[in-house]
């Protein structure tokens, strides 16, 4: 079967059953995916499976290739979530104001089918804290079965949506409080010794460096935020139909499946008599830059050039029993899986590398080696530690349990680590239109040593984005009770480019600005390094919290102040109405009272 996917052992093992053939005779390959993101780890089964049984019953080979329309309608999306929430702040006489406590029930819109909603639950509540310390922190998450195609994993698996829902929380309290969003979210990060609501501490020992305040601090000062913050407010008290906003959005994404099985992974190391060597290994290439750092790693273990390593392709017949490649773990797993097939090559090399001149190559060394009945091929293999992955959500607190360890502690180590990111982000609006324009953002990662730099910088880029679309552009629209006129109940309407919106060349920020963080050390993943796939995501979402600044202040020329809801992706149609003017007043055809809460429903 060759198919693209994320998941080769699911695919196997699926069609395997679907087919009565033994997994040993189905092998699975894949080359390389044009993308991937979450929608091929479960979603691309099904087509696999239909493939593979009229295979077997006509012997022949047979092809299957979905239109984009089919596609769209079919393998679902991202995960919609609803949070209903209560939460309080102490404010002191200084001035400071403290997070007290967050209560929210999540919800998140499963689908017609199960799929990955409980996971991608899991993950939106592990980070509804956010990089914030909350002393009183209680969620409950609630997946829901609707009529409307399963949903599935997509790019940050839930973090994103408990991300946002954080965020929108402070955004409210600030409003409550008086204060401003930066205020607010300056003074509640966490601090290294505090605990998450799920039992890590944060600091070196546990979670690694605790790096948001120091990034946080940075672009404050070298972007100038104070000095920024009042040429905007001077920008739109001279414009009435254009506005501008800012936004400062911190993040941290947990690193590491929820499920502590899926924390495994191996590879294949051949090396030749010339001195050339072959990886195979678990995970998918995606275009994320998998491969090359895994043959950078093994370039690296042997000292030789770069491109005396090839990886050919994914294959069940070459590391069995793989797992989804997912929760931007591959370069964490199988980069030290091959860094340990490696390792044992190497080892087996010594004698025979003691016997030959210092100066000789890798090649004299392989070719003597041979001739010396020496084994040139290795698996590798790698688990993460029991101790640094697996979270037990039912597991009661032992009686013996320590009384002075954090709460919730007793139940595991959900992530091993986390990547940080922090993000500023500049817009303008067209009120009349409900348009925006990205003047600006600047973003700086935390990536430990990257084994890449220039990888890494595109990966931000392009998760950056991403969630710049999903959290303003990309709505995605069903058949349902504000939109009757599509049938059946349930059907996706928005199943291709006339209808679903992805960013473009002239969406992309103006002046767009990526740095990583440096002399910055993770003793916890492959060569120091950092997961980089999901963490800058949300990111992205920093433009849709500056849109919301900017029509804040499009809502007080309309003398309209305070809370408002301005729900995601904030499309031209919802950023217009949002604005509240006297034209939108006409246009909504509601009383009064429920301009300032008026939520339009997609006009399509």
């Amino acid at each position: 079967i060759y198919t693209s996917t994320q998941a080769v052992t699911k695919t196997q093992m699926y069609c395997a059953s679907a087919t009565n053939t033994p997994a040993s005779k189905l092998v699975v390959r894949m080359k390389r995916m044009g993308g991937g993101f979450g929608g091929k780890e479960t979603r691309s089964v099904f087509s696999s499976c239909a493939a593979a049984v009229a295979a077997k019953l006509i012997d022949r080979p047979v092809r299957i290739t979905l239109s984009r329309d089919v596609d769209m309608s079919t393998t679902g999306g991202r995960h919609a979530f609803l949070a209903k929430y209560e939460a309080s702040v102490v404010m002191k006489k200084s001035g400071e104001v403290k997070f007290q406590s967050i209560n929210v029930e999540l919800f998140n819109n499963g689908g017609s089918a199960f799929d990955l909603s409980g996971p991608v639950l899991d993950r939106a509540l592990f980070h509804l804290s956010g990089p914030y310390f909350w002393p009183e922190f209680h969620v409950v998450g609630v997946p829901c079965k609707t009529v409307q195609p399963p949903h599935t994993a997509y790019r940050g698996f839930g973090g994103p949506q408990g991300l946002a829902t954080c965020e929108h929380i402070i955004d409210h309290l600030s409003e409550a409080c008086g204060v401003s969003g930066d205020q607010l979210r300056k003074q509640n990060l966490y601090s290294v010794g505090n605990t998450t609501p799920f039992g890590m501490i944060m600091g070196e020992e546990f979670a690694g460096q605790w790096n948001v305040p120091k990034m946080w601090d940075r672009l404050y000062d070298e972007l100038d935020v104070p000095s920024k913050r009042r040429s905007i407010c001077e920008f739109n008290a001279k414009n009435k139909w254009k506005k501008r906003g800012f936004s400062m959005t911190p993040t941290c994404f947990g690193i590491a499946f929820t499920a502590k099985f899926m924390n495994q992974g191996g590879a294949l190391v051949h090396m030749y008599t010339d001195g050339t060597v072959l990886v195979s290994h678990g995970g998918t290439e995606m275009g994320q830059g998998l491969h090359t750092k895994v043959c950078q790693i093994a370039a690296q273990a042997f000292e030789i050039p770069l491109e005396d390593v090839y990886i050919n392709d994914t294959s069940s017949d070459k590391v069995a029993n793989t797992q989804p490649t997912a929760a931007s773990m591959s370069t964490d797993m199988y980069g030290m899986a091959t860094l340990d097939a490696c390792r044992q090559i190497l080892k087996r090399l010594e004698p025979i590398r003691e016997k030959l001149s210092e100066t000789a190559t890798l090649k004299e060394i392989a070719q003597a080696a041979f001739f010396e009945r020496v084994d040139l091929s290795a698996h590798g293999y790698f688990a993460l530690d029991d101790s640094r992955c697996g979270y037990d959500w039912e597991k009661e607190k032992p009686e013996d349990y320590p009384t002075d360890a954090p709460q919730n502690s007793w139940k595991g180590h959900p992530f091993n680590y986390f990547t940080q990111g922090c993000a500023c982000s500049e817009v303008e609006i067209d009120v009349l239109t409900g348009n925006h324009t990205t003047i600006r953002s600047d973003v700086l990662v935390d990536v430990g040593r990257s084994i890449n730099p220039a990888l890494d910088i595109g990966q931000i880029e392009g998760a950056f984005i991403q969630g710049m679309g999903w959290s303003t552009l990309e709505e995605v629209v069903y058949g349902d009770n504000d939109h009757t006129w599509v049938r059946p109940r349930g059907k996706t309407f928005t199943t291709g480019p006339g209808t679903y919106k992805i960013p473009a060349f002239n969406d992309v920020p103006k002046d767009f600005n990526v740095s990583l963080m440096e002399d910055v050390e993770n003793p916890f993943a492959v060569h120091s390094s950092k997961a980089i796939g999901e963490p800058p995501f949300f990111l992205g979402a920093s433009v849709f919290y500056a849109i919301k600044d900017a029509v804040r202040s499009a809502r007080l020329e309309s003398e309209i102040d305070g809370y408002f809801e301005l729900r995601m992706p904030a499309t031209s149609e919802r950023i217009r109405m949002a604005c509240a003017d006297e034209i939108a007043k006409e246009c909504m055809g509601v009383p009064d009272e429920r301009v300032v809460t008026f939520q339009p429903k997609g006009s399509f």
